[in-house]
């Protein structure tokens, strides 16, 4: 059975950081792709990272780029999200996300096919 377990979420002030991690077991992290989500409040699910297991390439959504940073530590099988600079608009429910590795396909929520029940962060000003 595959599960996605997210934590770290809370509450901070702009300009603070927040580690968000996912724990994730019963799939083949090298076959697969994993990262982040986000939902605020109104609006539709957004992907904003992900790395590659077979080769560990990132991608960054463009709103988090030099912000964000993820990465996995293959023996805890956890994949973490830094959050750096924190902002208001950052506001929102954290979702991990796994898929088999598709090259070329967008980070998108049609694409996946597991997901971890959500850890929300609040940022205020």
């Amino acid at each position: 059975e595959v599960q996605l377990v997210e934590s770290g979420g809370g509450l901070v002030q702009a300009g603070g950081s927040l580690r968000l991690s996912c724990l994730h077991s019963g799939f083949t992290f090298n076959d697969s792709a994993i990262g982040w989500f986000h939902r605020a409040p109104g609006k539709e699910r957004v992907g904003i990272s992900c790395i590659s297991g077979s080769d560990g390439s990132t991608w960054y959504e463009d709103s988090v780029k030099g912000r964000f940073t993820i990465s996995s530590d293959n023996t805890k099988n956890t994949v973490y999200l830094q959050m750096n600079d924190l902002r208001p608009e950052d506001t929102a429910v954290y979702y991990c996300a796994a898929r088999p590795e598709k090259y070329g396909s967008p980070w998108t929520p049609i694409t996946i096919n597991y997901w971890g029940k959500g850890t929300p962060v609040t940022v205020s000003s």
